[in-house]
C-alpha cells in the first residue's frame, strides 16, 4: 500500500482555489510534485493516465460527522464517496485512538480521521438528555460515563488540556451551547464562565474552538465568547442583522448542515430520499443506511423552517461569513448517510443559498483546510498530500457531477472501490 508516482493528464482542473481547463497533475510518492496547463513533461518517466472529459479536485473535507461507537463503516463509506478526510465532532476518547489508527493502517479503504474528542459537555446536556431518552443500553450509559461533567473553569481547563493532549487524541474542541429551543426541549447548559474557558483554553494550545447549537438565541450567545466557528446554522428564526454583525465581530464561519435541519423540520425529506435512490448513491450504502436516509427526524419545533436556515447562509455568504460543508451524518441521524450527504449538502448550497458550484467545493476542500490550519491537503498544489478525486464531467458547471466518482486517492493511494478504473 505504498503511495504511488502517476500522472493524470489532459484533464480539467480545480485546484480547491482555480481551475485550470486542460493539464495535468503529477503525483509523486504520494504528493502533489507539480500542477500545470497543457500537457506533462514528455520525460516524466511515470505511467500517464489521459482523462479528457473528467475534472480532479481536492479530496473532500466532511466538516462535520460522527463514527458514533468507533463504526470504521463511517470511514469506509465516506472514502467511497470521495471524502479523503472526516472531522469527527464528539466521540469517545477509546474511539478516537480506534478510528485514526484504522485511518493510518489502511489508506486504501477509509478516509482520514480528524477528531473533537469527547465535546464539552455537562451532565444533562446536550446530547447528554436526547441520547438517553431513545437509548437506554448499558453500553451506552458506560459511554456516557467517559463524557465531561463540566461545574468549573478549573474543570474546563483541565478537560481541554487532556482532550488536546496525545492522551485525549482530539484536533480541535467542541462545545455544547444547547438549550433546546429550537427543538421544543428545554436542556441545561454551560455557564458563560465555563464556556469562556474552554475556549480560551483552546486558543492558548493552538486549536480551533466549535460550537454546536441549534437555535438563534443560543448562537448569539455563544459567538459573543469568540468561538471560532458553529457547527450548525439555527432553524427557529429568520436571520437579522444581528447574527451577520456577531459573526463578522468574532470573525466566525459557520457549518450549517442544511441536510440534517431538512430532516429536524421533515421538509427535507423529497430530496434526501431522491439522493438515497439515486444509483451513485444507493449502491455504496447499507441496506440499512439507504433506510436512514429515507426518514426524517421531525425533532424541530412547531414554527421552526428549513428556510430559515437557507436564508441564513445566503445572507451570512453575502455578507462574507465564510461557510464549510460538513454533513453531521451519524449511525442514528436519520436522514444523514456518510459520505452520501456531504454530496447533498453541496448541492443544497448551490440550488438554495446562492453558490456557485465553484464556491460550493472551495467550501468543501481548501477552506475547511484553510479555517482549521491544516496546510497539508485541501488544494492540489506543489507540496500537498495527494488527496484527490477524479469526476467524470464538470462539477463547476453541474454541482451534481460531484457524484459521477470515477476514482480516489488519499495521499497517492488509490481506494480500493476504484481500482477497476485505473
Amino acid at each position: 500500500m505504498a503511495p504511488t508516482s502517476f500522472i493524470l493528464a489532459d484533464v480539467r482542473i480545480f485546484t480547491g482555489t482555480d481551475t485550470i481547463e486542460s493539464g495535468h497533475v503529477i503525483i509523486k510518492n504520494g504528493l502533489i510534485f507539480a500542477v500545470s496547463a497543457g500537457p506533462p513533461p514528455a520525460d516524466a518517466n511515470v505511467p500517464v493516465a489521459s482523462k479528457p472529459g473528467h475534472t480532479v479536485v481536492p479530496g473532500f473535507i466532511d466538516a462535520h460527522m460522527h463514527a458514533d461507537k468507533g463504526q470504521e463503516l463511517a470511514l469506509y463509506q465516506s472514502l467511497k464517496f470521495g471524502v479523503t478526510t472526516v472531522m469527527d465532532m464528539h466521540n469517545e476518547t477509546v474511539n478516537v485512538h480506534k478510528l485514526k489508527k484504522l485511518a493510518a493502517d489502511k489508506k486504501d479503504e477509509a478516509a482520514d480521521f480528524k477528531a473533537a474528542g469527547v465535546a464539552a459537555t455537562i451532565d444533562g446536556g446536550w446530547p447528554m438528555a436526547v441520547v438517553t431518552a431513545h437509548d437506554k443500553s448499558e453500553e451506552t450509559a458506560a459511554e456516557i460515563a467517559t463524557w465531561p461533567k463540566l461545574t468549573s473553569i478549573a474543570d474546563a481547563e483541565a478537560y481541554v488540556a487532556h482532550n488536546l493532549s496525545p492522551a485525549g487524541g482530539a484536533d480541535y474542541t467542541k462545545l455544547m451551547h444547547e438549550s433546546g429551543a429550537a427543538i421544543g426541549q428545554a436542556f441545561p447548559k454551560p455557564s458563560l464562565d465555563i464556556q469562556k474557558a474552554v475556549i480560551a483554553a483552546t486558543h492558548a494550545a493552538g486549536h480551533v474552538a466549535v460550537a454546536h447549537c441549534f437555535g438563534r438565541a443560543d448562537t448569539l450567545e455563544v459567538l459573543s465568547l469568540g468561538v471560532n466557528g458553529l457547527a450548525h446554522t439555527f432553524m427557529d428564526e429568520p436571520v437579522s442583522q444581528e447574527i451577520v454583525d456577531a459573526y463578522k465581530k468574532a470573525q466566525a464561519w459557520c457549518n450549517p448542515t442544511l441536510a440534517l435541519l431538512g430532516s429536524f423540520t421533515k421538509e427535507g425529506a423529497a430530496v434526501a430520499e431522491r439522493f438515497a435512490n439515486d444509483e451513485r448513491v444507493k449502491g455504496k450504502l447499507t441496506e440499512k443506511g439507504h433506510a436512514n436516509l429515507c426518514r426524517c427526524m421531525g425533532f424541530a419545533k412547531e414554527g421552526a423552517t428549513v428556510a430559515n436556515a437557507y436564508e441564513t447562509v445566503r445572507r451570512l455568504k453575502a455578507e462574507g461569513v465564510p461557510v464549510i460543508v460538513g454533513s453531521d451524518s451519524a449511525g442514528p441521524g436519520l436522514g444523514t448517510a456518510w459520505g452520501a450527504t456531504f454530496h447533498h449538502e453541496l448541492y443544497l448550497l448551490v440550488e438554495e443559498c446562492g453558490f456557485s458550484p465553484k464556491e460550493a467545493l472551495y467550501a468543501g476542500t481548501a477552506l475547511t483546510a484553510k479555517l482549521f490550519g491544516w496546510n497539508d491537503r485541501g488544494q492540489i498544489a506543489p507540496g500537498l498530500k495527494a488527496d484527490l478525486v477524479l469526476l467524470e464531467g464538470n462539477p463547476l458547471h453541474d454541482i451534481d457531477a460531484t457524484l459521477n466518482i470515477r476514482n480516489v486517492w488519499r495521499e497517492g493511494i488509490q481506494a480500493k472501490e476504484f481500482q477497476k478504473y485505473i
